[in-house]
C-alpha cells in the first residue's frame, strides 16, 4: 500500500514529466485523449520505479526534452500523448 505522501511525490513526478514533455494532462483528459484512471495507473507505475530521486534531478535541470529517460515506466503514455 503506498502512503499519502508518495503518492503525492509521483503525481508531481508524473506532471512534471509531462510537462517537460510538452503534454498537458489536464488538457488532454479534457479531450478524451486520457483518462483519469489512465492518470491514477501512470502515477502507481510511478512508485514502483527504482530512480525516483534520479528522475527529479533530470526534471530540475531541464525545461523540455524530446523523450523521457529510459527507466521511465511511463514513456509509451507520455510518448503517445505528446505533441508531434
Amino acid at each position: 500500500m503506498h502512503n499519502r505522501e508518495q503518492l503525492k511525490r509521483h503525481a508531481d513526478l508524473v506532471d512534471r514529466m509531462a510537462t517537460v514533455r510538452g503534454i498537458d494532462l489536464e488538457e488532454q483528459a479534457l479531450r478524451g485523449n486520457v483518462s483519469i484512471d489512465e492518470i491514477s495507473d501512470a502515477v502507481l507505475s510511478c512508485t514502483n520505479c527504482t530512480n525516483p530521486e534520479h528522475c527529479q534531478q533530470w526534471l530540475n535541470a531541464r525545461e523540455s526534452a524530446p523523450a523521457t529517460p529510459e527507466y521511465c515506466r511511463n514513456a509509451d503514455l507520455f510518448a503517445e500523448l505528446a505533441p508531434k
